[in-house]
């Protein structure tokens, strides 16, 4: 019986200290599609005339980072694109999955 209290007593301060990690939700994606207007290499972002996104935004001319330089450098102005917008929970955000579909008129 001595030990048995010392045990419980361990385990119970134990379980009090133990943190649980927080839940790390998965980023939002949203398919987009829009115009370049310009590319910063520097900062490894675009511009882009953006249509709209249902369900997370209006039509809108911004710039995008871009998660791969891959994907940066196969953009020109007036390139006609669609990709993937991911929102991050904190309100980043970035492009991924960048395909071409043609130059812009």
């Amino acid at each position: 019986m001595r030990f048995i209290v010392p045990f419980i007593l361990t385990v119970f301060l134990a379980a009090c200290g133990s943190q649980t990690p927080k839940a790390v939700a998965a980023a939002k994606h949203y398919p987009l599609s829009g115009k370049v207007v310009s590319v910063n290499s520097k900062d490894q972002t675009a511009s882009i005339d953006a249509a709209a996104v249902p369900g997370y935004m209006d039509a809108m001319t911004m710039d995008y980072p871009i998660k791969s330089k891959a994907d940066l450098n196969i953009l020109h102005p007036g390139d006609k694109i669609t990709a993937t917008l991911d929102v991050a929970d904190d309100g980043g955000y970035s492009l991924s999955n960048i395909k071409l579909q043609g130059p812009g008129k």
